[in-house]
């Protein structure tokens, strides 16, 4: 997973109990999701309560994951509506499933620019955009 300088002054993520741990992963540039302790399926973003076992004490555990996965959606952005984005314009919004399980997916920039050629299927591997010297986000790139 590469690192990707970001030239703007975005809104920065704010983490809580709950994402504290993905944050803190994203700025040393791992991948990590919360795993259920109960069924061990992976959830994102994490909640009080398991989506998959539905369990309300799932001690969710936050481990590596590798970061690939193949697009299923995406959407150029054309027209910012957050500050921090308008010299980024037009950027490629991309849904990503991960290869750790199915419906396990991901949202974030695609930073290989608008002009790259994405069908459904076309295969990621993530990265990270560094907005400030502590916070790091996570993004995508279209897999060599």
């Amino acid at each position: 997973m590469r690192a990707h300088e970001a030239k703007t002054h975005r809104p920065l993520p704010v983490p809580d109990s709950i994402s504290a741990p993905y944050w803190a992963a994203a700025a040393e540039h791992r991948l990590e999701l919360a795993r259920c302790g109960q069924c061990r399926n992976f959830a994102h973003p994490p909640d009080s309560v398991c989506p998959t076992c539905g369990s309300t004490d799932p001690g969710f555990e936050f481990v590596p994951v590798i970061g690939r996965g193949t697009v299923r959606s995406w959407t150029t952005v054309r027209q910012s509506f957050l500050p921090g984005f308008d010299d980024l314009l037009p950027f490629v919004l991309v849904d990503v499933e991960l290869a750790e399980q199915p419906e396990l997916r991901l949202i974030g920039r695609l930073l290989d620019g608008p002009d790259v050629e994405l069908r459904i299927g076309t295969p990621v591997v993530a990265a990270f955009e560094q907005l400030t010297s502590e916070v790091s986000v996570p993004a995508f790139e279209v897999a060599s």
